[in-house]
């Protein structure tokens, strides 16, 4: 009996203690807005983007293919290198309209999966590969590049290249 009861004493005071919550972790800041769309990147514009991703990869030695989309994410110019495997055709042009419709590079989505946000592949669209980047011009975004046939990461670099060489920054 006596043993009950030191048994009912320690759970009376540790009970307390096992019903309290751990504190809430304090809120993420919130992510800057997305930039606005913008009129469509026109096909002069387009194919110069085209052209310097061209020449990016062409002195890497990589085999490319690289696609600008609109901010739809239709198709306005696309260029592939001689021997570049076929099926980055498919690859440029789905990294191009990912980071045209969510107005976000595709390495943001590739982050956050490598982060443990699985959910993201229920989005039906989303490319979380990097080598896609939205074409941000006045604040607005106005289109994207698309590149495959190197390592993402090398996609990504060749697609910043270009935006940069024709439109600075």
């Amino acid at each position: 009996m006596k043993r009950l009861l030191v048994i009912l004493a320690v759970m009376a005071t540790a009970a307390p203690a096992w019903s309290q919550t751990a504190p809430a972790p304090p809120a993420a800041p919130a992510a800057a807005p997305a930039p606005p769309y913008g009129a469509p990147i026109g096909l002069e514009a387009a194919q110069a983007l085209i052209d310097r991703a061209i020449e990016a990869g062409r002195a890497r030695s990589f085999r490319l293919a690289v696609a600008v989309v609109e901010p739809s994410g239709e198709l306005v110019a696309f260029g592939r290198m001689d021997d570049a495997q076929y099926g980055s055709i498919n690859v440029a042009q789905a990294k191009a309209r990912s980071s045209a419709r969510f107005r976000a590079a595709s390495a943001s989505a590739e982050e956050r999966l490598a982060a443990g946000r699985i959910a993201l592949l229920a989005i039906d669209g989303i490319v979380p590969v990097a080598g896609g980047v939205p074409i941000v011009v006045d604040g607005r975004v106005v289109g994207a590049i698309g590149v495959s046939g190197a390592s993402s990461a090398q996609d990504d670099e060749v697609a910043r290249a270009a935006i940069a060489a024709v439109f600075g920054g």
